[in-house]
């Protein structure tokens, strides 16, 4: 008897989790997370997973609770008897930690690879990562989904009304300039690169713009948005340089510090971003899309033994 896949959500992605759910057409698994006064918790299912294939939906950006629940989730439904255990991370977190830029630092984005398949996982799915590399560090399968297939379609919805008129493609660093490009590719349009040098992490020291912005309607690209001082610096230096207008199309809205403050007083017309990671306020300029549906795609694609490669649009 084949069995139906079940989903559980851990705590901080719960939202999403029942969005993918009910966009698979099932529903969300029960599970109770207890919690002692000293801040250990302790997952249980509240339904039998014996022989069936577990999805487990967690984004993992810090505090590391969100690993640890995940890790703990797993750990659960291994020692429950699942046939299969697949970790739904929409959001992999620690991936900007993916090689040694200088001495004496940790590979972490590696690390939690290690941890995952020590665990117990037998499968990863994830989105966009910081690093394609880090789809290496896995001695599993790993389905690596793009939110292109989201971004694409409301981007020829600004064409079709008229908000977008001449586009041009740019990324925030040389770091995505491949992105930028397969978008221009794909659009037949200009690209714009973003050159910057940082001072330390989440500081630039300097930015200088390689291409020409005046008259363009700009589409900048990235895979995450943290303090959002990249992408507002940018946006204000392409406004400043003639761009009619400058919109940010952003997979994983992390969003601390002074991030929320920054977008509001920036030149950014919108930051369009999904669902990924779950926004701790509220702003007009930023637009959510959801990446259930793309999630919910992938999980029935893994159960029919089908290829993914059809949501690569890009």
């Amino acid at each position: 008897m084949e069995s139906k896949p079940k989903i559980f959500a851990a705590s901080g992605s719960l939202p999403l989790a029942e969005k993918i759910a009910q966009a698979y057409g099932t529903k969300l698994g029960k599970v109770e997370l207890s919690r002692f006064s000293d801040g250990e918790f302790q997952p249980c299912f509240e339904e039998t997973v014996r022989g069936a294939h577990v999805y487990l939906v967690c984004s993992t950006p810090p505090p590391s609770d969100n690993l640890m629940e995940l890790l703990l989730m797993i750990d659960c439904a291994k020692r429950a008897s699942a046939s299969k255990i697949i970790a739904v991370l929409p959001y992999f977190g620690w991936a900007r930690q993916d090689r040694k830029d200088k001495p004496r630092v940790p590979i972490g984005a590696k690390m939690v690879a290690k941890m995952l398949e020590a665990a117990g996982a037998t499968r990863i799915v994830t989105m966009d990562l910081h690093a394609d590399q880090i789809q290496g560090f896995f001695e599993m399968p790993v389905d690596h989904l793009y939110a292109s297939s989201i971004f694409v379609d409301y981007i020829k919805d600004l064409q079709r009304k008229g908000e977008i008129k001449d586009l041009a493609v740019a990324s925030p660093d040389m770091g995505g300039s491949k992105r930028a490009y397969s978008y221009a590719k794909y659009f037949g349009s200009d690209v714009v690169i973003c050159y910057k040098q940082r001072k330390k992490a989440n500081v630039i020291e300097s930015m200088t713009l390689i291409g020409d912005v005046e008259g363009k309607d700009i589409i900048l690209l990235d895979d995450m948005v943290d303090t959002a001082g990249t992408l507002t610096k940018a946006a204000d230096i392409m406004m400043d340089r003639g761009a009619c207008s400058v919109r940010a199309m952003v997979t994983h809205p992390i969003l601390s510090g002074q991030a929320y403050e920054r977008i509001e007083k920036s030149g950014l017309k919108e930051l369009i971003t999904t669902d990924s990671i779950a926004l701790k306020n509220s702003s007009d300029k930023i637009k959510v899309l959801s990446c259930a549906p793309l999630m919910a795609d992938a999980i029935k694609l893994i159960e029919d033994n089908a290829s993914i490669s059809a949501k690569y649009i890009l």
